[in-house]
């Protein structure tokens, strides 16, 4: 076997590990052979965990943002159909109340558009698009867009919203467009 001067030294080849680098530099006892064994052993344990960590991060990762994708990828449409119901609400706010000697007709328009909102209400809920009526609770700035304020009625408490507008509406949770809403004043 050939041994290195201190004049001549040449690296050790990029394919060696530095245990054989240092074996073919000189031999090593039984001992110490095993301790350079079990420390590369522990080394590589330990890049092997890291990498074991780092897959179950990237598969976590990837599973929410395959689960995302899936529960929000209708958000643009669900948000157009948040509008028909709107314009559905907004319809059926501008009939007539019902009053006693009304015309069959408008009787029967009112309780089929009546029922034509209930049941597309219903198919939105199913589909996760929820509609909440801010009317009478707390302000809350993730659901509510003030749009004016006015003084608090008697018995109402400031930042109470008093009249809405139009309803919040989420998809799974998030939030799609915010109820336009009056707000009760401080005094």
């Amino acid at each position: 076997m050939e041994t290195m001067t201190d004049t001549n030294q040449t690296p050790p080849e990029d394919n060696q590990t530095p245990a054989e680098a240092q074996t073919d530099a000189q031999e090593l006892t039984p001992e110490q052979r095993i301790q350079q064994l079990a420390e590369e052993v522990a080394a590589m344990k330990e890049k092997w965990l890291r990498a074991e960590a780092e897959m179950q991060n990237l598969r976590a990762r990837s599973t929410r943002e395959v689960q995302d994708a899936r529960a929000y990828a209708v958000q643009k449409f669900a948000t157009d159909v948040v509008e028909v119901a709107e314009n559905l609400r907004r319809g059926l706010s501008a009939l007539p109340a019902p009053v006693e000697g009304e015309a069959e007709l408008l009787g029967k328009l009112r309780g089929g558009f009546e029922g034509v909102e209930k049941s597309f209400i219903a198919t939105l809920e199913r589909n996760g698009i929820k509609r909440e009526d801010a009317t009478g609770k707390a302000f809350d700035p993730e659901l509510h867009q003030a749009m004016s304020e006015q003084p608090a009625p008697e018995g109402v408490e400031p930042g109470t919203v008093i009249q809405a507008w139009s309803s919040a509406w989420t998809l799974n949770g998030r939030l799609l467009r915010p109820a336009m809403v009056v707000v009760a004043a401080k005094a």
